[in-house]
């Protein structure tokens, strides 16, 4: 059996969009759908009795795979959470300033925006150019924008709008050395790009299970440093705080966030069948095939388009998400909606800072006859795209 024959996708469509949402491979949506039948069958007794050392086990696999002591993890429904755990904790006084990049995704932009705007604090987003030339030179970048007033540094792992890879770790280390915190919204990383959040040097990295990894819907982490845990509390209060003798699992930075109501838990539940899925099937392998797919791919619609690539090489700046600047095609959103209706393409066509771009993403059940589709569909659409 393939790759794409794991997936429930449907088999008419060339889905190169798995960086929006994900997709679960079928093994794993197994694995999700009997933790749900088990809570039913026993409802009192799986979420009071059997929940807490099944959430410690999946953390302690997460752990794993990510680098992290399962104590210095929460599990929570995204990172667009985590995020909004950290900025809503964090004390802003008025002309503190928060620090993040033109690439930043929307929700964590409003995110920020409404606590600077609540607090009287500042959002400063530093613009980092494309094609990108070294992470020193992205550093330096960054830097122009840190200030006396700069809190904290808030940035993507590998960005939204570009797939741009970011140097969270010398990031991390010369934000350390100046008092500044950093959050890292890794939203694309795991399963993406191999982690070890213990020697990142950032002290909160809000990340996703359900893209990159595979797990379903609904399951992401809050990574934090033992150090910083005190400063960031849940957004929903619950019986983690003051808890009673039976409920603690010994980590105030875990009872805080472990419940937080009555909710299907499935999600975290099911990841550890995701991790397991990825290295039954030699999951570095493929990365790398998706990766050379990928590369194959923005090189041919450059070559086509005659736009400059916005990686300057092949070296860790994009992985299996990455994009390709296009000429003007009007509406992007009318153009996505074409390259879907007529040729059967699922791929974001996307604008930043005034310029469009398809934004691919490669993963494991997607072939280069799915690339071929794409190239062609754009070819036609943009030869009929009025100049």
């Amino acid at each position: 059996m393939t790759l794409r024959e794991l997936f429930l996708l449907d088999p008419t469509v060339a889905f190169l969009n798995h960086g929006s949402f994900g997709a679960a491979p079928r093994p794993v949506m197994q694995a999700y759908q009997e933790w749900q039948v088990r809570l039913e069958r026993e409802p009192v007794q799986f979420m009071a009795t059997d929940l807490p050392g099944l959430l410690a086990r999946a953390r302690e696999t997460l752990g794993g795979f990510v680098g992290a002591r399962p104590e210095d993890l929460v599990f929570v429904p995204n990172a667009t959470y985590a995020v909004n755990a950290v900025a809503r904790s964090i004390k802003l006084s008025p002309g503190d300033e928060i620090l993040a990049t033109d690439h930043e995704y929307g929700a964590c932009d409003r995110t920020w925006q409404f606590a600077c705007q609540e607090s009287g604090a500042r959002y400063v987003r530093q613009p980092i150019s494309l094609p990108a030339e070294s992470a020193e030179a992205i550093v330096d970048q960054l830097w122009q924008g840190v200030t006396p007033r700069t809190r904290l540094i808030a940035l993507s792992h590998i960005t939204s709008p570009t797939a741009l890879t970011l140097p969270a770790q010398s990031i991390g280390r010369r934000a350390r050395e100046q008092g500044i915190l950093t959050l890292i919204d890794g939203a694309h990383a795991p399963g993406q790009i191999p982690l070890h959040l213990a020697t990142l040097g950032v002290d909160f990295y809000a990340g996703n299970c359900h893209k990159w990894m595979m797990a379903p819907k609904g399951a992401g982490f809050l990574f934090a440093r033992p150090e910083v845990q005190a400063l960031v509390q849940p957004l929903v209060v619950s019986w983690g705080w003051q808890p009673e003798p039976w409920f603690t699992t010994g980590s105030t930075f875990v009872d805080l966030f472990e419940w937080g109501g009555t909710d299907d838990p499935a999600a975290f539940l099911a990841v550890p069948a995701a991790i397991e899925f990825m290295r039954q099937h030699d999951w570095p392998a493929v990365r790398s095939e998706c990766h050379t797919l990928l590369r194959r791919a923005l090189q041919e619609i450059g070559e086509e388009t005659g736009l400059t690539g916005a990686y300057a090489a092949d070296d860790g700046f994009y992985h299996q998400m990455g994009i390709a600047p296009l000429p003007p095609v009007g509406d992007v959103r009318e153009f996505q909606k074409r390259l879907y209706q007529e040729h059967r393409v699922e791929v974001p066509i996307l604008e930043w800072n005034d310029r469009p771009f398809v934004r691919i993403s490669v993963q494991g059940y997607n072939t280069q006859a799915d690339l071929d589709r794409l190239r062609h569909g754009l070819g036609t659409l943009l030869s009929n795209t009025p100049k």
